[in-house]
């Protein structure tokens, strides 16, 4: 199992960064659809996506937020952050193959350990395909955490 540690908020600035990346496989966009129920053609059926004004399938507009949150949750602040709020703005479409990295910056810390980040997410072209922004409850103490490991799950 590998270690992970976060951020508390007493440690957390204004202008710091982190990023997360992930390419975008068939895989992915399978078990999305059967996890969230949104079985739109336009994710799961390249005759369909092939008609529509995207001319192929592309990835659920929420994956992009998923990701948003495991950088969140496993880079910063880390461990123990609790999500309260999260814009979003999509501003291309994700297709499959692209590698997305998640952009991560503190905004502003508030009162009561809460932090205003900034939620980009790129491509492997730099271009922004999601541009928001979150609210969350930062850890208080800093925390060593075990990983366990990812579930294997099949799709058929």
């Amino acid at each position: 199992m590998s270690q992970l540690s976060n951020t508390p908020y007493d440690e957390l600035e204004v202008g710091q960064k982190a990023s997360y990346s992930k390419t975008v496989e068939e895989r992915d966009v399978q078990l999305f659809a059967a996890v969230s129920g949104d079985n739109n053609p336009v994710h799961l059926d390249a005759q369909f996506a092939a008609e529509s004004m995207f001319k192929e399938r592309i990835a659920h507009g929420m994956f992009s937020g998923a990701l948003i949150s495991a950088a969140v949750a496993c880079e910063l602040p880390g461990p123990g952050t609790i999500y309260l709020g999260q814009t979003m703005r999509f501003t291309l479409p994700v297709k499959l193959g692209d590698t997305l990295t998640v952009q991560l910056e503190i905004l502003e810390k508030l009162p009561k350990f809460r932090v205003r980040i900034a939620t980009r997410v790129v491509n492997q072209r730099d271009e922004m395909v999601v541009d928001g922004e979150a609210e969350i409850l930062a850890p208080r103490k800093k925390q060593t955490v075990e990983m366990p490991p990812m579930p294997q799950v099949t799709v058929s």
